[in-house]
């Protein structure tokens, strides 16, 4: 691998390595068969994304059941959006793979890409420690996190509206008490209240996260005083 590939694929991560060839091997598909490549540190990148992932997800929705982050969680990993992921950085470009898969277009094979953005997470982590590698990680997934695919996951602001409507026959309402920070990355807090009650805050880059996520810790609430109300 030149200095130049390798400082593209840095650059893209946001990790210099120190060992560089722990890159070279990540990127070294089985069917090169000289020997070592990447399924090692694929097993290794699988346990690091899930912690990661999971990380994420735990500080972006606190008040979210185990069964919903288990849920998002597999819906952001799979070989599908690890082979997105993987194309960000161009990852198929920089593959050693075998002659046999040159051919057949394994440098685009879903399957491939996947284990290889695995891989590079591994080498991420056994050159810089979990923190580099949860770095990468959120730099991957923080904007799906945040924005329509987590959206699509589950509608918490939709559910309550059902709820309310329901158990108070009144709908929530937001209010924006709070919008801080430069344009490159506000923090907004919306406020929800139903009929005349504060249901807590939620706190998103959006307005639409913050409101979501004051949703979903009405809903939270509404579970623990009401049992199988905001089901």
């Amino acid at each position: 691998m030149t200095d130049e590939v390798r400082a593209t694929l840095e650059s893209g991560l946001g990790h210099r390595f120190v060992r560089a060839e722990h890159l070279t091997l990540a990127l070294t598909h089985r069917s090169v068969g000289d020997g070592a490549h990447n399924e090692t540190l694929e097993f290794l990148g699988d346990a690091v994304l899930g912690l990661a992932v999971s990380d994420l997800l735990m500080r972006h929705f606190p008040e979210a059941r185990e069964g919903e982050l288990s849920k998002m969680r597999a819906a952001l990993v799979n070989a599908e959006v690890l082979a997105t992921k993987a194309r960000a950085f161009d990852l198929g470009a920089f593959l050693r793979v075998g002659k046999g898969e040159e051919k057949s277009g394994g440098r685009e094979k879903e399957s491939i890409l996947a284990a290889a953005y695995e891989a590079v997470l591994g080498a991420v982590y056994l050159d810089g420690g979990y923190e580099a590698g949860r770095r990468v990680v959120e730099g991957s997934f923080a904007a799906d996190v945040e924005g329509p695919l987590a959206a699509s996951l589950r509608d918490y602001k939709t559910q309550l509206q059902e709820v309310t409507q329901r158990i108070f026959r009144e709908t929530p309402v937001y209010t924006l008490v709070e919008e801080s920070g430069p344009d490159h990355e506000k923090r907004f807090v919306s406020e929800i209240t139903i009929a005349g009650r504060a249901y807590g805050r939620g706190i998103g880059r959006s307005k639409k996260t913050a409101e979501q996520e004051a949703a979903m810790g009405a809903l939270a609430i509404l579970a623990r005083e009401a049992p199988g109300s905001a089901s």
